[in-house]
């Protein structure tokens, strides 16, 4: 792991679009007045402060699913629906394991001038838990109202469910990057 500004790299891949976009260094704008170590800072802490709500989020949806199987008309759920809350339960815990390990990175570099290199890995699983915890209500929710109704229901909700994530989740964001920097600030 380095603790260099990468400052070598003009252009790097941005990780949603694919698209060059400026080297860190190039992204902050004269409206904060930081060195990289504060900018470090404050993303770490922003970081930590998104994976503090998610992890809520995820605890509860996994409790829920925790109870499921104890609860007396779990034996009525029809065999496709069986699979779907093994995929949410599972889904869940990938999940709940990508929003913590952040924290526990943390802990094992702890003092050894990586924080760069933290908040770039802490950020990926961020995401990628994120994109877990979306699947993972889709399924939830594919499992209750296929439960409550039918099957092709929950499949039509968990359809629906999954397209506001997206747009929510992914398209709309992408569309504020594209804004002009300009624009940003006002």
């Amino acid at each position: 792991m380095s603790n260099g500004s990468h400052s070598h790299q003009a252009k790097r891949e941005d990780s949603g679009t694919g698209e060059p976009v400026p080297a860190d260094r190039e992204l902050v704008r004269p409206e904060r007045s930081e060195t990289p170590a504060e900018r470090l800072d404050r993303n770490w802490s922003e970081l930590l402060q998104e994976l503090r709500v998610s992890q809520t989020g995820i605890q509860i949806l996994s409790a829920f699913l925790l109870t499921l199987p104890f609860q007396s008309r779990f034996d009525e759920l029809r065999p496709p629906l069986t699979w779907v809350f093994l995929s949410a339960a599972m889904m869940a815990t990938l999940s709940t394991a990508l929003i913590m390990a952040p924290v526990m990175a943390h802990r094992l570099t702890f003092r050894r001038h990586a924080k760069d290199d933290l908040v770039r890995f802490g950020n990926v699983l961020a995401k990628t838990g994120l994109v877990t915890l979306a699947l993972t209500v889709v399924l939830v929710i594919v499992l209750i109202v296929g439960f409550v109704i039918d099957v092709t229901a929950g499949a039509i909700a968990g359809a629906c469910c999954l397209i506001c994530f997206t747009v929510l989740w992914a398209l709309l964001p992408a569309r504020l990057v594209r804004t002009s920097p300009t624009e940003r600030y006002r």
